[in-house]
């Protein structure tokens, strides 16, 4: 943690300089001693402070400067440091100042100068004040601080980001913080955010993701210029190929967009996961699937893949900042995103109040709340079970007749012996309402004509998902419902799929495209469950090296 500081401010050089000497000569150990010789000077270096996120312990001023007094200076940074000691340095004459100034600021002490010897007049006074400071304060987060509002669709995308890549961050939310909120419209436009403060003191606002992982240090860029298997996509099936491509040898790259785990990086707890009695949280897992590939020397870039080509005998994957990245073998693991619901209001309240997925980063909002998961497949389940530690009361609204026809049953029993959560069957949404935040949920059930309202703080929806395929859309073959077809499904009537020029037939995982792998829940038959991705996923590799074998 950086030492708070003490700042002093004077327009006499002369006093600047001995009151800071003998601050140094008794504060040097444990405070960060700093000068201003002007109000205006003062104020900017408190601002560039508080982005910076480092304290204040005490400002030492003196009452009559040019342009900006003791007095107003005080009422200034007092919104950027409520807590910090206010102690006005004055001559004879303006003790009066001194004393309207305890009323006006909540001014801490005033000393008259001069103030030697500062072993009688100084430092008893200031060790007193900084005692009291030391005590009462809580020392601030000195990492990465995201500020922001509940309100703001972005704040809770950014929050997402964050937490799925494992950096540490500190939410503040400026409704709740004026201080913060002083310093934010001090930066600009307040309305545009939230605003990412870094410990440098540099911050950006309503960023996107890719400049959060430019700045945080995550890797966006090809560090070679090719590579033997390029994989696309970051859940357990691609998280698994690389670990086992780049284990035996293949010069291995990941692209992910958003942050490795994939769906399966977002589930609260996996309890059918093979060697984790007790169970283990996609997040942990993906991140010790991550710290795994990339101690065997795989590449993991934060990045979008857009396209991919062929270009014989190299594959080539096109990023969304038009750069291209050459392979021989590319893995399509890119997995499926969430399928939206078409109901009135979802839309507006996006990240304010509804959320796609267990939204494990809002689990405090809404602590004593009621809340309500629509959905009845394992990730519903799992994100009912972690809400209901929570939550006053969660509320599952499925279309089926029971849990058990889509939901594994430990997690059905689980859910039956959880108090505070009621399972609605055979209900559907109709629509959903608020100004600003979620306020109703409107739904009906099927054996009734009428809607009925939900007062709940909270909707997170989990009905299903879509193949994420766009990249390769008209370039590999897939199913009807957009998976992709490999293998054997490639081989109809004993013929081979279309523009299929090799004298073989397809490989197990290998797509239409000769050299283009597909593994986990993008691929057409896939298993749908974490153990069967990463066995694809290790399964592609061994293909991969029959298929380079040839190249």
């Amino acid at each position: 943690m950086a030492k708070p500081v003490i700042l002093t401010v004077d327009d006499d050089p002369e006093v600047l300089g001995a009151i800071e000497r003998d601050l140094r000569s008794h504060y040097r150990s444990d405070y960060r001693i700093l000068k201003a010789g002007s109000g205006t000077e003062a104020l900017e270096a408190a601002r560039q402070l508080k982005q910076r996120g480092t304290p204040v312990a005490l400002y030492l001023v003196d009452e009559r400067m040019p342009g900006m007094s003791g007095t107003e200076l005080l009422r200034e940074v007092l919104k950027l440091y409520p807590d910090s000691k206010r102690v006005l340095l004055t001559a004879y004459a303006d003790t009066q100042a001194a004393i309207a100034g305890i009323n006006d600021v909540g001014l801490d002490h005033y000393l008259l100068k001069p103030w030697d010897p500062p072993a009688q007049r100084l430092y008893p006074v200031l060790d007193d004040l900084l005692s009291d400071w030391t005590a009462h304060v809580r020392l601030p987060y000195e990492g990465i601080r995201v500020a922001g509002a509940r309100s703001s669709p972005r704040s809770f995308a950014v929050k997402e980001f964050l937490s799925s890549n494992q950096v540490p961050y500190q939410w503040i939310d400026v409704d709740e913080d004026p201080p913060t909120r002083d310093l934010i419209r001090s930066l600009g436009d307040a309305t545009r955010l939230p605003v990412v403060l870094f410990p440098d003191g540099s911050f950006l606002v309503a960023p996107t993701n890719r400049e959060l992982a430019e700045k945080t240090g995550m890797q966006t860029k090809a560090r070679l210029p090719f590579y033997d298997l390029l994989i696309v996509g970051g859940g357990p099936a691609g998280l698994a190929a690389a670990v086992y491509g780049a284990s035996e040898g293949l010069r291995t790259a990941l692209v992910e967009q958003g942050a490795p785990g994939g769906q399966a990086g977002t589930s609260s707890r996996i309890e059918n996961y093979l060697g984790f009695p007790s169970g283990i949280s996609g997040a942990d897992l993906a991140r010790r699937a991550t710290t795994q590939a990339r101690r065997f020397g795989a590449e993991v870039i934060a990045h979008e893949a857009v396209s991919l080509r062929r270009e014989d005998p190299y594959r080539v994957v096109r990023l969304a900042d038009g750069t291209d990245v050459s392979c021989y073998a590319v893995v399509l693991a890119s997995g499926v995103s969430v399928r939206k619901m078409e109901v009135p209001g979802v839309e507006a309240l996006l990240g304010i109040g509804v959320y796609y997925g267990a939204a494990m980063t809002e689990a405090a909002t809404y602590r004593g709340r009621d809340v309500c998961v629509v959905g009845a497949g394992n990730s519903a389940g799992q994100g009912a079970l972690f809400f209901s530690r929570y939550a006053r009361r969660v509320t599952m609204l499925i279309r089926a007749e029971s849990l058990g026809k889509s939901m594994s049953q430990y997690l059905v029993d689980r859910i039956a012996a959880t108090a505070n959560i009621e399972v609605l069957t055979r209900t559907e949404v109709t629509a959903v309402c608020g100004a600003g935040r979620l306020e109703k949920v409107a739904v009906r059930a099927a054996d009734d004509e009428k809607e009925h309202d939900l007062d709940v703080a909270a909707m997170f929806i989990f009905i299903g998902a879509r193949p994420q395929t766009d990249m390769v859309s008209g370039f590999l073959e897939l199913d009807e419902a957009g998976f992709v077809l490999t293998g054997p499904d490639l081989v109809r009537e004993g013929r081979r799929p279309r523009g299929w020029t090799l004298e073989r037939d397809p490989f197990l995982f290998e797509t239409s495209v000769p050299g283009v792998f597909a593994a986990g829940d993008v691929r057409a038959g896939s298993g749908k469950r974490v153990a069967a991705a990463v066995g694809e996923g290790s399964g592609a590799v061994g293909v991969v090296h029959r298929y380079l074998e040839t190249v």
